[in-house]
């Protein structure tokens, strides 16, 4: 039996016995917050739960209730029934990546805007869901990428099993021996406005570079890939904070 099912009033976090501590970091770990199972409710643990209350838009931090136990039993299903979404034209993406960002709540403009930025990189402007080096054959990229089969993919090019795994944990789906699924859009929407906000791509949150008190398009970068390409993405994103 769920030892947090017998949570019926709020509690915060540093309360929880080790029991709970513990199934809570399990939850956690299949949305990809790699935390140790200690049942140690510390500062890391705390940190995991904050992130996805935020994720799903969920009430006070530190505190865990009946609430949010659901949505972290229950969020894999609800992720993949959004199938409202408009894929067929580059408007019609960015308006999905728009979307996204605010169910997912990246609401303030510049987090949008970067999001777009990187997207319309990461395909070389095509808003399309694409694999890394896309014009060459799927021999070349055998032959000449070090972590195939899992190669880039989608609207951030997604490399590296391990991140594979993890958002087969977080999605209920298997991508790691169907990894063309990430070219699904809904899929790969999810994925690119998801690591963004919750630094699973580097450890590294877009709302770390982009908030309230800084906006900080060039090293906003770091949430995807280093310093690579950052002047060029942050030209693209200050382009979209004038047009949205």
């Amino acid at each position: 039996m769920s030892v947090l099912n017998q949570i019926k009033t709020p509690i915060h976090i540093s309360k929880l016995n080790f029991a709970q501590a513990k199934e809570l970091q399990i939850l956690l770990n299949k949305y990809g917050y790699n935390l140790k199972v200690d049942g140690d409710p510390g500062e890391k643990t705390t940190e995991a739960l904050n992130k996805f209350k935020d994720s799903v838009w969920l009430g006070e931090h530190d505190w865990l209730g009946v609430t949010t136990i659901e949505a972290l039993k229950e969020e894999r299903n609800t992720i993949k029934q959004d199938n409202d979404h408009d894929f067929s034209t580059k408007e019609g993406t960015a308006n999905a990546i728009i979307s996204e960002c605010k169910k997912q709540g990246l609401n303030l403009k510049n987090q949008i805007a970067y999001v777009l930025a990187t997207a319309q990189w990461e395909t070389a402007n095509t808003f399309k869901p694409v694999k890394e080096a896309y014009w060459l054959s799927e021999d070349w990229r055998r032959k000449n990428l070090r972590y195939f089969p899992f190669y880039g993919r989608g609207f951030v090019q997604i490399t590296w099993m391990a991140n594979y795994q993890k958002y087969s944990r977080i999605l209920g789906i298997d991508l790691v021996n169907f990894p063309d699924k990430v070219l699904e859009p809904n899929i790969s929407l999810f994925i690119l406005v998801h690591g963004c906000k919750n630094g699973v791509f580097t450890g590294m949150s877009i709302e770390d570079y982009i908030n309230n008190n800084v906006v900080d398009f060039h090293n906003a970068r770091r949430v995807i890939n280093g310093i690579d390409k950052a002047q060029e993405i942050a030209n693209i994103a200050r382009e979209w904070a004038r047009k949205i």
